[in-house]
C-alpha cells in the first residue's frame, strides 16, 4: 500500500500504474469498476463489504470519501492498494477536502478500468439529485440503501421520482430470501393442483416503516394485482422488517411463511406438513455481491418500487442520464440571501 498525502489525481493514476507493473496485477481480469461513496463514519464497513464483493467479482474498487467540504482549500489524500486489505485486485481510497469534494468525478474518471462497466454504490445518503449527479451518470448500475435514511419511506419515494433503469436498492436486495420462499411455496401449491395459483390478497407482519417490508409488499402486489397490508408486529423483525407473510389464494386456500428468529422460517401450506427453510440475516457484503451479479435493469425492483410509491411509468424512463452540476454553497446563499448594500438590517 502506498499513501499519497496532499496529492493530485494524475499522481494517483501514475502510482496505480506503477504498482500494477511491480505487483503483477492483471487488468484484463477486472470485470468492472466499483465506485464506493461513503462518509468517514461508514468507511470501514463499506471497505469490508467491497472487499467481500471483490472476492466474488474481480473489480477495481474506488472509494470516495468527502471530508470538510467547507475547507478553505482543495486537497486529496489517497491510498493505493493492490492485492491488500481491499481484496485481490486494485483499490484506491480517496479522501477529498474543500471544493474538490464537489468535483469527485474529476479524480474518479481517469481511474476507471478501460472498457469495463461501472457500478456506483452509495453507502449512506445518495446525492440530493442522483439523476444528474456525475458519479451516477457514468455508472451502468447505481446502488443505494434506503434503509439507512432517517425516513426510509420518504427515501423510497425519492428513489422512485429519481429512478432510471439500472437503479437498485439494498433494501430491495434484502427481500430476496422472502421472495424465493414465496415463489417456491406457490410453485408447490400449483404442482399439487396441477393448475395455476391466483392470489386474492396478502398481508405482511413486521415494521410498516421498514423499506424492505414495503418493497416486499409492493412486489407481492405487483405480481398478484391484489392488495397487501402491512401490520405491525412487536417481535424483532431484523433488517428485513418482516416477521411473516401470508397469501390468501383461490380455492379458499392460504399459505404462510413465518420467521422463527433462528435463521429460518416455517412454511405452512394446504395439504402439506409444515416445513422449514433457511432465512438468514445476510451481511452487507453478500447483499452487494448479489447486486454485482447483473448489470441489466432490475425490472422486478422497478415494478415493486412503482407499486410501493404509486409513482408510475418507471420502466418507460430512458436509461441515459445527463450530468447537471449545482453548487450546494450557491443554494445556501439563495436560502439565506444577504441584504443589499445600503439596506437597513
Amino acid at each position: 500500500m502506498t499513501t499519497l498525502w496532499d496529492t493530485t489525481g494524475s499522481a494517483v493514476v501514475k502510482e496505480l500504474a506503477a504498482q500494477r507493473r511491480t505487483g503483477g496485477a492483471v487488468l484484463s481480469g477486472v470485470a468492472l469498476t466499483l465506485v464506493v461513496v461513503a462518509d468517514e463514519s461508514r468507511v470501514a464497513e463499506a471497505e469490508e463489504a467491497a472487499t467481500h464483493a471483490a472476492e466474488m467479482h474481480p473489480c477495481r474498487v474506488l472509494v470516495v470519501v468527502r471530508r470538510q467540504i467547507d475547507a478553505p482549500g482543495p486537497r486529496l489524500d489517497a491510498e493505493v492498494v493492490i492485492g491488500g486489505r481491499l481484496g485481490p485486485g486494485e483499490a484506491v481510497v480517496m479522501r477529498m477536502y474543500g471544493r474538490l469534494a464537489l468535483h469527485a468525478e474529476s479524480v474518479v474518471l481517469p481511474l476507471l478500468a478501460a472498457d469495463a462497466p461501472v457500478v456506483t454504490w452509495w453507502h449512506g445518503a445518495p446525492p440530493e439529485r442522483m439523476a444528474t449527479d456525475a458519479l451516477s451518470v457514468f455508472a451502468h448500475r447505481r446502488i443505494t440503501d434506503s434503509s439507512l435514511a432517517e425516513d426510509p419511506l420518504t427515501a423510497l419515494r425519492l428513489r422512485a421520482e429519481d429512478y432510471a433503469p439500472g437503479d437498485t436498492d439494498l433494501a430491495w436486495t434484502r427481500t430476496t430470501a422472502w421472495r424465493t420462499a414465496l415463489a417456491s411455496t406457490l410453485d408447490s401449491v400449483s404442482g399439487r393442483r396441477g393448475d395455476s395459483v391466483r392470489a386474492l390478497g396478502g398481508s405482511i407482519q413486521g415494521d410498516p416503516g421498514n423499506a424492505t417490508a414495503r418493497l416486499l409488499a409492493g412486489w407481492v402486489s405487483s405480481r398478484s394485482s391484489c392488495p397487501v397490508d402491512i401490520t405491525e408486529d412487536s417481535r424483532r423483525s431484523g433488517p428485513s422488517g418482516v416477521t411473516a407473510v401470508a397469501l390468501d389464494l383461490d380455492h379458499d386456500e392460504r399459505v404462510e411463511i413465518r420467521a422463527d428468529h433462528r435463521g429460518g422460517a416455517v412454511i405452512s401450506q394446504p395439504h402439506r406438513p409444515d416445513s422449514t427453510v433457511a432465512l438468514p440475516e445476510r451481511v452487507l457484503g453478500d447483499l452487494l455481491s448479489e447486486e454485482l451479479r447483473r448489470l441489466d435493469p432490475d425490472e422486478p425492483y422497478s415494478e415493486a418500487l412503482e407499486a410501493t410509491t404509486a409513482v408510475r411509468g418507471l420502466a418507460d424512463r430512458p436509461r441515459v442520464r445527463e450530468h447537471v452540476w449545482f453548487d450546494p454553497a450557491a443554494r445556501q446563499d439563495t436560502d439565506h440571501p444577504t441584504a443589499p448594500e445600503g439596506a437597513t438590517p
